[in-house]
């Protein structure tokens, strides 16, 4: 699979609020393509949460991106400040929490993780089958 040339990206300010403003952009980007944005959207509050939630310092932002892959996939990324990497935990079937990257998982074609150089971060990328 070859990643997408990047074609839209939204700067994310560390503040959880601003989740709702990304689905819309989010919608808004999958609309232009013709793609049902449901999973995407989804997935993008996951991963911009998790990056939110886990970003090193306050003043420090996210960057999500999309893109479309040679077969028409989205290919979505979100960059943060932190190097610490993203594991799927264990989950207490009683609890609400801690299943963001569980779902991820279940709903993309596939996702991973990438250190940026000198770790200064990571980019974390999800690739969405078209539906």
């Amino acid at each position: 699979m070859v990643q997408a040339a990047v074609e839209n990206a939204m700067v994310v300010k560390q503040d959880l609020r601003v989740v709702g403003e990304v689905r819309r952009f989010v919608r808004l980007v999958t609309g232009q393509w013709g793609m049902d944005d449901f999973v995407p959207c989804l997935v993008a509050s996951e991963l911009v949460t998790n990056a939110l939630q886990h970003t090193s310092r306050l003043d420090d932002d996210v960057t999500l991106r999309l893109g479309r892959t040679d077969d028409g996939a989205l290919w979505m990324e979100v960059q943060d400040t932190t190097p610490a990497l993203p594991h799927m935990p264990e989950t207490d079937p009683i609890s609400e929490a801690g299943r963001g990257l569980l779902i991820v998982d279940q709903l993309c074609r596939c996702w991973g993780v990438r250190p940026l150089a000198d770790n200064t971060g990571k980019v974390v990328f999800a690739v969405i089958d078209a539906a």
